[in-house]
């Protein structure tokens, strides 16, 4: 039987991270956590929790996902985020599956919970992620703060059913708030990638963002919480072309 370690890096999530730690109970074979220094009970509960708990300065998602893979001793590497929970059929296809586990990475759909809704369309479902993978079969890669795990040339992957749930937002505030975030992480990354911004693009750019997400994704299905998770995200990619025409300009 293939064994599994449950990787999730976290930062003041008391919140989280306790229906996290339930939902992998009787599944992980170890729990990795790793911590930016948190200042809330995060700490205590994943230590009461069985969870090997190892603090270290926070560099960026995909650094800190990619330091976290390293002290996992494991055959498979199960990854969340501390927000996110097995929902209880996929936990069970992936107890079925566990003794038989043969590909390299394994990618299940994630669906979101915002404001005590769940989101199925705004482009924010099926939301498919490879979050069980061969330890050393690949690395975290993308454009912070949007991290994909990238598997090795050649490897295999395969999909598993069952939802990841994705506890994102308690409220409106706490998305504009990340929001504003990502925006200057994001244009930060861009800018160090060489990518530059206009006036064209701060204009484009949001207003295609938009009707992806509303029209062509069919957020408006998804009522008023669509309507405002669709013009949150136009927002946050006007914040962040215009953020990186400002980095240009300096």
């Amino acid at each position: 039987m293939a064994s599994i370690s449950a990787v999730i890096i976290t930062f003041n999530e008391e919140r989280n991270i306790g229906r996290c730690l339930e939902s992998i109970q009787g599944l992980a074979d170890e729990i990795i956590v790793v911590d930016s220094r948190s200042t809330d009970n995060t700490k205590q509960l994943c230590e009461s929790a069985g969870a090997r708990f190892i603090e270290h300065e926070f560099r960026g998602y995909i650094e800190q996902k990619n330091l976290a893979l390293t002290y996992a001793t494991c055959e498979y590497v199960l990854s969340l985020d501390a927000d996110e929970a097995l929902s209880d059929r996929l936990k069970q296809n992936l107890a079925g599956m566990k003794p038989n586990l043969d590909a390299d990475g394994y990618t299940f759909n994630r669906l979101t919970n915002y404001c005590g809704k769940w989101i199925r369309h705004c482009g924010w479902y099926p939301d498919t992620k490879m979050r069980l993978f061969r330890r050393g079969s690949g690395h975290w890669a993308g454009v912070n703060p949007h991290d994909r795990y990238a598997l090795n040339p050649g490897l295999r992957q395969a999909f598993i059913a069952g939802d990841l749930l994705h506890y994102s937002f308690y409220t409106v505030a706490q998305h504009k708030a990340q929001a504003r975030n990502f925006s200057a992480i994001g244009a930060q990354a861009l800018y160090d990638k060489g990518i530059r911004s206009n006036w064209l693009k701060i204009l484009i750019h949001p207003i295609a963002k938009f009707a992806r997400n509303y029209l062509i994704k069919l957020g408006f299905l998804d009522g008023y919480k669509g309507l405002l998770i669709c013009l949150i995200s136009a927002q946050a990619t006007y914040r962040k072309y215009l953020q990186l025409r400002k980095l240009g300009r300096t």
